[in-house]
């Protein structure tokens, strides 16, 4: 068992990796290879592009999240290559890859401590993947060198296989860069490119845009294709990853390590098409792993069906959370917030997140939609709720000094700043009796997120104290968190529990059996488990 895979790395923020990955991934599946894209942390928006760009799913690796095993389970099972084909699988899993491509985050071993934990190159170690940096070249010559075999000479166990130089000036530039590196350093120089006047992909205040809110998606990844093919030699990065090692050691199915596995139905839309929204092509590629064989009748009676939003306005989740909702036992229904097509009948509903502050205003004006939500709510289904989907489910969200009601079921509103209100790790306390987490469990999560819970106390909106016990208590593990105020987090109302922190399912192994027995309960009459 092995796959072809490499790491693609930068020596900072900003050093370029994104476009390089975007590129190579684009370039490698335009030449006809089955690419697994892979992102490194917890991203919506990177791992979305990387799936547009090879037409696959992209699967997140987050060190924070899972320990190594886990992490190794999880790559070798979503590449396809650990555990038997069945119904639950996802779409990746039924492909034969040619090639994985895994972009990491932030410089290479930037990590949460002195040793590096959490970083690129711990990740690397872990799958056993040559790395490939990304360097921007800018003013530098022969200082390049000095930073690669200082790279190259860090970390035991970290295989610098390659660099790509970012934002040459011109031939001279590019000549003495690559000549200084080869001579002093074994690494090879696999790519030159030069300064990118404009950049093909657009970024906006939660980094690339997203692929729905753009249409020339597809056109701008092809141009960073013809950028990466005309001056990256893609031959050598083949063979670059092709040198990775085999697993050493076993490595379990991921579903065998988590509580509830079985088999499951294929997928279901609600009536019309809840893809009219999504202006980009290839929008199934990720966070949808539908279409798949139908299970006999039979062994579909006790499966619970849970709607998930999936629009342009909610579309922030991770494929392994829809699948271990799939592995619990539960049917999943495709729907939408922004169109007025029916729902089918429902025994659950997740919203994940996505950016509702840009589409607020029709949002607000497709009332039915909303009252739908407010009606579920009351009737006592079990919803799940985050970040984008908690804004959804309060009282009305302010964006640009405008405000827009929403479903208003929990008495708050949420207000749009220019500058990040949550970004981090956390780890959340579950202290109060809900469907999802059990009283008493930890789990972590993360939040990036632009606006800020204000708790209004009356129907008039006035800012005051919160009126929703919140179910969750927070504590911040990196970066600046702030869930909903002083450390809570998790409004708590029926069973709708609605919160600014995301989880990664694989990692927090109780939710997704514990949302399928609540939808369960709620189908058959019987009171929820808490």
């Amino acid at each position: 068992m092995n796959l072809s895979r490499i790491v693609i790395a930068g020596l900072s923020g900003g050093s370029g990796k994104t476009l390089v990955s975007l590129g190579v991934v684009r370039a490698l599946a335009r030449s006809g290879l089955a690419i697994k894209p892979c992102k490194k942390g917890p991203d919506y928006i990177d791992a979305w592009w990387l799936a547009l760009a090879a037409g696959h799913p992209a699967t997140n690796l987050d060190p924070y999240f899972l320990d190594a095993a886990m992490l190794r389970s999880l790559f070798w099972t979503q590449c396809g290559l650990v555990g038997d084909a069945n119904p639950v699988c996802s779409a990746s899993t039924a492909i034969r890859y040619d090639m994985a491509v895994i972009e990491g985050n932030r410089g290479l071993f930037d990590g949460r401590d002195l040793s590096g934990s959490c970083s690129t190159a711990e990740l690397a170690r872990i799958l056993g993947a040559p790395v490939v940096v990304v360097m921007d070249c800018t003013k530098m010559t022969r200082t390049a060198a000095a930073i690669v075999s200082g790279l190259r000479h860090f970390e035991q166990g970290v295989h610098i296989a390659g660099v790509i130089l970012n934002r040459t000036a011109g031939p001279r530039h590019r000549t003495v860069l690559r000549e200084t590196i080869e001579h002093y350093t074994d690494v090879p120089v696999l790519g030159v490119l030069p300064k990118i006047a404009d950049n093909p992909i657009p970024e906006r205040h939660m980094g690339l845009v997203s692929g729905m809110e753009h249409e020339e998606c597809v056109a701008g990844l092809d141009k960073v294709a013809d950028i990466m093919s005309e001056h990256v030699d893609l031959h050598r990065l083949r063979q670059v990853a092709c040198a990775a090692p085999p697993p050493q050691g076993p490595v379990a199915d991921l579903w065998s390590l988590l509580p509830g596995a079985q088999t499951s139905t294929p997928d279901k839309q609600s009536p019309s098409n809840p893809n009219q929204d999504d202006a980009a092509q290839g929008q199934a590629a990720q966070g949808d792993a539908a279409r798949r064989d139908p299970v006999p009748p039979a062994e579909q009676s006790d499966r619970p069906r849970i709607g998930y939003v999936h629009d342009a306005a909610l579309w922030f989740y991770y494929e392994e959370n829809l699948l271990a909702l799939r592995h619990a036992g539960a049917e999943l229904v495709r729907l939408s917030l922004l169109d007025g097509a029916g729902w089918p009948q429902l025994d659950g509903l997740y919203l994940g997140g996505g950016f509702p502050e840009t589409l607020a205003a029709r949002l607000s004006a497709n009332r039915p939609a909303l009252d739908r939500l407010r009606g579920l709510s009351e009737s006592g289904l079990p919803i799940y709720a985050e970040c984008g989907g908690f804004m959804v489910l309060g009282r009305s969200i302010v964006m640009d000094g405008t405000e827009h009601p929403m479903a208003d079921i929990f008495p708050v509103r949420t207000e749009f700043h220019a500058k990040p209100q949550g970004l981090g790790y956390v780890d959340a306390a579950a202290v109060l009796e809900n469907p999802f987490h059990p009283v008493g469990t930890t789990f972590r999560g993360h939040e990036f997120h632009y606006s800020r819970c204000v708790p209004c106390n009356d129907a008039t909106g006035t800012p005051g104290a919160p009126a929703v016990p919140s179910a969750l208590h927070l504590t911040a593990q990196s970066g600046h968190v702030t869930g909903m105020g002083d450390g809570r987090d998790g409004l708590l109302l029926r069973n709708t529990l609605a919160a600014y922190t995301h989880i990664f399912a694989p990692a927090v192994p109780h939710w997704a059996p514990a949302m399928v027995r609540a939808a369960r309960a709620f189908r058959s009459g019987r009171p929820l488990p808490a």
